[in-house]
């Protein structure tokens, strides 16, 4: 998948051949953020043009913008997968929190 980010928002990024163009779609929230550009340079400036559009009109209309991430995640799992989690973690001498941090940061290669 081919991303790009700008002030904590990631967009993936496709190439539209039957029109020939660059398409982009800001992720991880629930409003609809889309972009397009014919080079590369120009879908990085729609990009951004687009994000800050979407923080200014989100100040008018005095809400704010949403986030792509909040820091928090609420994971249902089998009870087995939890403490298998656990022991992992401990035996590891780390909390589940640090432990599955880790694990997610070295599955998405972050």
């Amino acid at each position: 998948m081919n991303t790009m980010s700008h002030k904590g928002y990631t967009a993936r990024v496709e190439y539209d051949e039957r029109d020939n163009i660059f398409v982009g779609r800001v992720l991880g929230i629930r409003t609809i953020i889309s972009f397009h550009g014919k080079t590369v340079d120009q879908l990085r400036k729609e990009f951004r043009s687009a994000v800050e559009d979407y923080v200014a009109e989100c100040k008018d209309q005095g809400v704010s913008p949403e986030k792509p991430a909040s820091g928090k995640i609420l994971l249902r799992v089998p009870p087995e997968i939890h403490g298998a989690a656990l022991v992992a973690a401990k035996a590891s001498g780390k909390s589940l929190n640090q432990w599955a941090t880790e694990v997610l940061q070295e599955a998405t290669h972050s």
